[in-house]
């Protein structure tokens, strides 16, 4: 086998793969489809979604090391020799596994949404 061969072998690979980036083995063309209106409304929503649960996850999370660094708040007893600290550190744990839960819910409407999309848009293109 020549090199020569096995390079234009790999040039012939590389532009039938250029040419399948915006369209899909089913034959959608997913340009198309992320400049439908209801893509961007999709999209939307889910930054709508999104972006206020992963600040509030941020403030929550890097409260614990200020309050504990900079006050004594969470250094007084809450339940017998157990601080507010431990129990605030607790309490990341469960809001982590709660917005896991949550997130992963949510999604799933959104997949939805989106292979309904997507499914609209087959239907179009067959018309």
């Amino acid at each position: 086998m020549k090199v020569e061969s096995v390079y234009k072998e790999n040039e012939s690979i590389a532009q039938q793969t250029d040419s399948n980036i915006t369209t899909s083995q089913s034959g959608v063309n997913f340009e198309k489809v992320a400049a439908s209106q209801k893509f961007k409304a999709l999209t939307s929503k889910k930054a709508k979604f999104i972006v206020p649960m992963s600040i509030f996850f941020l403030i929550f999370y890097f409260m614990l090391p200020i309050l504990t660094s900079y006050t004594n708040i969470l250094e007084k007893t809450a339940i017998g020799d157990i601080s507010w600290a431990w129990i605030y550190a607790t309490a990341q744990f469960i809001m982590a596994w709660v917005l896991c839960i949550v997130y992963v819910k949510k999604f799933q409407s959104f997949d939805k949404d989106a292979n309904d999309i997507i499914e609209s848009e087959i239907k179009e293109e067959s018309r």
